[in-house]
């Protein structure tokens, strides 16, 4: 098989999400149709760079870098864990993903995933990190995505944290208690070291 640029953009994006779906790879390679995306997987899959499996039923299938795309592309050998727990969380991420990218312009390239933030962490205590985040202009933005409320100390805690290191912190909830998020971050919007650039979008998974 005749690995093209393309190829190897796919092969990244997959190792920083830890997995993605066929619809995030159509639009990560700019695919003229779905059709066509899964042609060009299923070659790399046959050539075992990368392979797919279903953890949950009603799911898609789950896209994952192989030993030998992670040879490829000189990374660690050791494959990523598809965590149960996590999978609507983590493609919930990738279709936010995919909302930055397409309709507000953010370049892949210009966003790091909390993968890509815990290994610049290294070693040692591992701190909160956002999902991801991304630089536009002068100022620093992270996205966190949350399908559950979590305890007001946790969420401002988080927050605070975020506030530390970002201009603009976007959260994207589900509707049901988007509510519930605004009057958690009440006080925080009172604090002065918070400025009021909290923006919510309710999601609907």
């Amino acid at each position: 098989m005749r690995l093209v640029e393309r190829d190897y953009q796919i092969l990244r994006e997959i190792d920083r999400w830890r997995f993605c779906l066929s619809r995030h790879i159509k639009l990560i390679g700019g695919f003229g149709s779905q059709s066509a995306c899964d042609r060009r997987l299923r070659l790399l899959r046959e050539a075992g760079f990368i392979d797919r499996k279903r953890v949950i039923y009603g799911v898609p299938s789950e896209y994952y870098l192989t030993y030998k795309g992670k040879a490829l592309l000189g990374l660690a050998h050791k494959l990523d864990k598809i965590r149960l727990e996590q999978i609507t969380h983590d493609i919930a991420v990738l279709d936010t993903v995919m909302y930055f990218f397409l309709k507000k312009g953010i370049p892949l390239a210009d966003i790091l995933s909390e993968k890509q933030l815990h290994s610049l962490d290294g070693f040692g205590y591992r701190k909160h990190r956002p999902d991801f985040v991304f630089t536009k202009g002068k100022k620093k933005y992270c996205v966190e995505v949350e399908l559950s409320p979590k305890t007001k100390e946790r969420f401002e805690k988080n927050m605070r944290q975020n506030f530390d290191t970002y201009e603009v912190q976007h959260w994207v909830v589900p509707r049901f208690p988007a509510f519930t998020f605004r009057q958690n971050s009440t006080a925080l919007q009172r604090d002065s070291r918070c400025p009021n650039r909290l923006i919510f979008a309710g999601f609907s998974g």
